[in-house]
């Protein structure tokens, strides 16, 4: 029922919609709208996010942190990316056993992968690994890794195995 919006300048756009045209056999005629206004939107007054300021500093770090990435070896991705994937089951854990945590941190665990395996993808087109072997190199690789606990865990079983010591000179 509404008729289609046509725009007359880059900066003017005019909605004219038709309503209540073919309802003449009802006794109630009540309302018709037929509005035709044009409506002006400047492009300077069109704001998309957050202020432009805050968002130069994140792509400054965003770019920092992948020239940090790049700078690494495959290997060493691969070895980080198990790490971070270990910490953010560990992340899901407190979350299920109600720990204090921070929400923050899933996200930006999730982003870091993400940015690490597309480094890494990068490369392997680089090579000219096309994406159906690069999906096989990666179940391969996937199989090869071997479980172990993420650096939060290790650091906290040591914390607690010096607490231990600790205890024990002390008696």
């Amino acid at each position: 029922m509404l008729s289609p919006i046509s725009i007359a300048t880059p900066s003017t756009a005019t909605f004219t919609p038709k309503l209540f045209s073919s309802v003449s056999s009802s006794s109630f005629n009540g309302l018709r709208v037929r509005l035709s206004f044009p409506v002006r939107v400047s492009p300077s007054a069109v704001s998309f996010g957050k202020a432009s300021s805050s968002s130069v500093v994140m792509m400054a770090k965003r770019d920092e942190e992948l020239k940090e990435i790049r700078a690494k070896t495959t290997e060493e991705i691969n070895e980080e990316v198990v790490d971070l994937k270990g910490e953010l089951l560990m992340l899901r854990l407190q979350k299920s056993a109600r720990n204090e945590f921070k929400a923050s941190e899933f996200r930006r665990m999730r982003k870091r992968i993400a940015r690490m395996l597309t480094v890494k993808r990068e490369r392997e087109i680089e090579e000219g690994i096309n994406k159906r072997l690069s999906r096989k190199f990666d179940r391969q690789w996937k199989k090869s890794i071997i479980v172990r606990p993420p650096p939060s865990l290790k650091k906290l079983q040591e914390e607690e195995a010096a607490a231990e010591a600790a205890e024990k000179s002390a008696s």
